[in-house]
């Protein structure tokens, strides 16, 4: 599928990429499909939205820069993308990168969850207080390596 993405311009994605998330994005409700896409810069990843080429979220998985984080939403949200155990489960953090890169950070308030098999996917807010809407990305590797 030829797709119009913010980061790639016109790309070429597969099938398998595809994702619906039936209550859109937190702040972008009406915006349903997306596609999930390696970024050019590993560990990142693109959601692109396949409604708005002009939409489009910088993610990560959480456990990258913090080995703790523990997935704790309520259990409805996880039932209405069809996800009954954890290895059902893809999670990402929204990553907001500001002119000073040294200071993006990751939304763990918020995680992206993902039912790979069913390619479903859902924005929760986490029950668990100590993930915030803003961990510093760098500062929190800086930590995991001293």
């Amino acid at each position: 599928m030829l797709i119009k993405s913010k980061p790639f311009g016109e790309i070429e994605i597969d099938d398998r990429q595809r994702l619906y998330f039936p209550l859109g994005v937190l702040g972008f409700e009406g915006l349903k499909d997306y596609a999930l896409m390696d970024a050019t810069q590993p560990p990142f990843y693109w959601l692109q939205s396949l409604d708005v080429q002009e939409i489009a979220f910088i993610l990560i998985e959480p456990r990258v820069f913090r080995p703790d984080y523990a997935v704790s939403v309520p259990d409805s949200d996880l039932e209405e993308i069809g996800i009954t155990t954890p290895d059902q489960m893809l999670t990402f953090a929204i990553v907001t990168v500001p002119e000073d890169h040294r200071r993006m950070t990751a939304n763990l308030q918020g995680p992206i969850l993902i039912n790979r098999a069913k390619r479903l996917g859902r924005q929760s807010i986490s029950l668990d207080p100590t993930w915030q809407v803003r961990h510093l990305i760098l500062d929190e590797l800086a930590k995991i390596r001293s």
